[in-house]
C-alpha cells in the first residue's frame, strides 16, 4: 500500500491525532508510505526511527498575511504535489479537513487518486458557519471517504451533508503494550505524599474548560465533608492552569490537588496505574466538545474505571455502567456521586471490564486492520 499522508500533527507533537497518525501508518507499511507534516523541535529523533518516510515542512502561520494560514497551505500543497508527481500513490489521506483535507483533495483530484479525510468531532462543532466552516464542509463533502472517530462525529458529518455511504466509522486505539496494569508506581505515590488510606483521582489532558477538570476540583469539598480521603492529580498543560490553581485555593483543597504539568512519557502509564479512578467529566462550551477521548482508553488499558461527561462522542470510549460512568459535566454533585461509586467495588469491576474491552477492540493493530480494509475506491463523483 503506497500512501501519501498529510497531517499537521505528528510526533513528537503531543496529542491524540499525532499518536493516531504515527501508530496506524507504521503498521500499514514502511518507506512506501510518505508522511508530510510540520517541522517541530525534536522531529529529527522521531524521523530517524519511524518506519515511514517523513517529510517536514515549516507550517507557521504568518500574521500579516490574509489569511494568515496562506503560506502554510502553499507549503503543504507544494510538498504534497511534488511527492505525488514522483510517486504512484494508491490514495491520499488527510488527518483533518483543514488545512490538510483541502490540500489533499486538490492534490488527489490533480493526480486522479482517491482522498480520505479524518473527522474528529470537535472541529465540526466549533468553527461556526463562516468561511472556515464552508471550506471544511467542502473538503469533507468531496472526499471519497471520511473516517469518523465516533457515532457522534458520524452524525455531525451527516448534518453537514456528507453522504452516508462515504462515512466509515473507525475508533482510535491504545498501545496496550505501553498502557497496561502492573507497572510500578509506589515512587509516584510517595512523590505527592499519598497516604495508603487515601484514594487517588487522576486526570490527563489539555487544561481547557471543556475537559471538566474544574468540576472535579469543585467536587472535592464534598469528599472532605463526607470524610473520604482523596487526592487529585492533574497531568497536562493549557490555558486554564492558573484558573485551576486559583480555584483549588478558593475552595480550600489546594493541599489535595497536584497540578503536575508535563510528565515524562515513561511515567504516564505508571500514573494511570497509581490512580484508583480516571476522571474527565467533559462538557460542551460554545460548541467545543470531546469527539472521542483517547485518554479513556489509556486508563481502561491500565485496568482503571473512568468517569466521562455525557457531551460529545465519549459514549464510544466509555460504556455507561460497564467500563465507567458518564454524567452531566456541569453538575458537581453528579460528579461527586459517580466518583464515590467508582472508588468502590463497582469501580473495580468496571475497571476489569474496561481492560478486557481495550484488549479486544481497541489495539492499534486492530485500528490499522480496519484502515487497511478501506475500499479500493476510484475517484467518487462529486455531489
Amino acid at each position: 500500500m503506497k500512501l501519501l499522508v498529510i497531517t499537521e500533527l505528528f510526533l513528537p507533537t503531543m496529542g491524540g491525532t499525532a499518536v493516531w497518525a504515527a501508530e496506524v501508518y507504521r503498521r500499514l507499511g514502511g518507506k512506501e508510505i510518505h508522511i508530510v507534516t510540520a517541522d517541530v523541535p525534536g522531529a529529527a529523533a522521531v524521523d530517524a526511527v519511524h518506519p515511514n518516510t517523513v517529510h517536514r515542512v515549516g507550517l507557521r502561520r504568518v500574521p500579516w498575511l490574509r489569511p494568515e494560514s496562506l503560506a502554510m497551505y502553499v507549503r503543504l500543497f507544494s510538498k504534497s504535489l511534488g511527492l505525488a508527481l514522483t510517486h504512484r500513490f494508491d490514495a491520499i489521506h488527510a488527518f483533518r479537513a483543514l488545512p490538510e483535507g483541502l490540500v489533499a483533495w486538490l492534490v488527489a483530484r490533480l493526480m486522479f487518486r482517491p482522498v480520505v479525510i479524518y473527522a474528529h468531532g470537535e472541529e465540526l462543532t466549533t468553527w461556526g458557519k463562516g468561511g472556515k466552516y464552508q471550506a471544511m464542509r467542502f473538503a469533507l463533502r468531496h472526499a471519497d471517504n471520511v473516517i469518523a472517530n465516533s457515532d457522534f462525529t458520524r452524525q455531525e458529518l451527516l448534518n453537514m451533508g456528507v453522504q452516508d455511504e462515504r462515512i466509515l466509522l473507525i475508533n482510535p486505539g491504545v498501545d496496550v503494550t505501553r498502557f497496561r496494569p502492573g507497572l510500578p508506581c509506589d515512587d509516584l505515590k510517595r512523590h505527592i505524599g499519598l497516604d495508603p488510606a487515601e484514594k487517588l483521582i487522576l486526570s490527563v489532558g489539555r487544561l481547557s474548560r471543556r475537559k471538566g477538570f474544574d468540576m472535579v476540583i469543585r467536587s472535592l469539598p464534598d469528599f472532605i465533608n463526607q470524610g473520604i480521603a482523596v487526592r487529585y492529580v492533574l497531568i497536562g498543560l493549557g490555558e486554564d492552569q492558573n484558573y485551576l490553581s486559583d480555584l483549588s485555593r478558593q475552595l480550600g483543597v489546594a493541599d489535595r490537588v497536584h497540578l503536575l504539568g508535563h510528565v515524562n512519557l515513561d511515567d504516564l502509564p505508571r500514573w494511570y496505574n497509581a490512580c484508583d479512578v480516571f476522571a474527565m467529566p467533559n462538557r460542551a462550551i460554545n460548541g467545543d466538545t470531546e469527539g472521542f477521548g483517547m485518554v479513556f482508553l489509556e486508563a481502561a488499558a491500565c485496568g482503571k474505571p473512568v468517569l466521562a461527561g455525557n457531551a460529545g462522542g465519549t459514549a464510544a470510549a466509555v460504556l455507561e455502567g460497564v467500563t465507567g460512568m458518564r454524567v452531566d459535566g456541569e453538575q458537581a454533585g453528579e460528579i461527586f456521586s459517580a466518583l464515590v461509586c467508582l472508588l468502590g467495588e463497582a469501580g473495580f469491576v468496571m475497571g476489569h471490564r474496561g481492560y478486557r474491552r481495550a484488549q479486544e477492540l481497541f489495539t492499534w493493530d486492530q485500528v490499522a486492520a480496519k484502515t487497511r480494509s478501506l475500499p479500493r475506491l476510484t475517484v467518487a463523483e462529486e455531489p
